[in-house]
């Protein structure tokens, strides 16, 4: 699943990414809200928020951006409740695709990712369509340059990973949901993340060709384009050059 891993899908995003940088920002702040909303705004005490931070990390998220988007959400949020919500739903060519949304306007939101899969020749299906297909996973992702790969596999085994892909640039950390917290406290201390969150991993990929990868490609970055989308996963397998 070369195609599918995560550091493809992150040197896939990189130039798009590094040009709307304010975006993503934009976005991991409104997890951050949430996170402190659940949970206080003390990241000693809330897990949840240590990992979103850790995320605002491997996006390069300055720290005076993470300081005072979590004392906004702890004591400015006025009339502003974000609520997360996951869509479903299929691409071209039997794509499963799930849109994690952020959203204080449910309608708005709804109707804008109905509107890119429908664009593309998809369809937004209902909830639990095609969760089944997805694992839910730990990842976190560290470039190889510089790393002994030895060294990086025993590490992240004792610190309690399931597995550990060698990809020729980056490593891939897989986890338990459980444990994901812990592996990464234990890595960052050695380790600078590339990506560190919580996926979901599909159990199985289909290729997308031609006009169908094209159209498959269109309505990933639609979706990831707008405001209220967190995250967009799939089980696309792309070729390496798109990859």
């Amino acid at each position: 699943m070369s195609g599918h891993s995560k550091w493809s899908t992150i040197k896939h995003k990189k130039e798009k990414t590094d040009s709307q940088r304010g975006k993503i920002f934009t976005k991991i702040g409104r997890e951050l809200a949430i996170a402190v909303r659940e949970g206080g705004s003390d990241p000693t005490q809330n897990g949840k928020l240590r990992d979103i931070i850790a995320k605002a990390k491997a996006n390069n998220m300055p720290n005076d951006n993470i300081a005072r988007s979590i004392k906004k959400a702890a004591g400015e949020m006025g009339g502003v409740t974000y609520e997360e919500t996951d869509y479903e739903g299929y691409g071209v060519g039997g794509v499963a695709v799930i849109v994690r949304c952020i959203s204080d306007n449910r309608n708005r939101t709804v109707s804008e990712v109905r509107h890119a899969f429908d664009k593309n020749g998809g369809a937004l299906g209902s909830s639990g369509c095609v969760a089944y297909m997805f694992d839910r996973k730990g990842v976190l992702v560290i470039e190889r340059e510089g790393l002994d790969e030895d060294e990086v596999m025993m590490d992240a085994i004792e610190a309690g990973a399931d597995d550990v892909q060698a990809l020729e640039d980056a490593f891939e950390v897989t986890t338990d949901p459980n444990d994901f917290s812990a592996v990464r406290e234990t890595l960052e201390a050695k380790y600078t993340f590339a990506s560190a969150e919580i996926e979901m991993v599909p159990q199985n990929t289909v290729g997308p060709e031609g006009e169908n990868l094209e159209k498959v490609l269109k309505m990933i970055d639609m979706l990831e384009d707008l405001d209220d989308v967190q995250e967009v996963w799939h089980n696309a397998e792309f070729p390496e050059d798109e990859g």
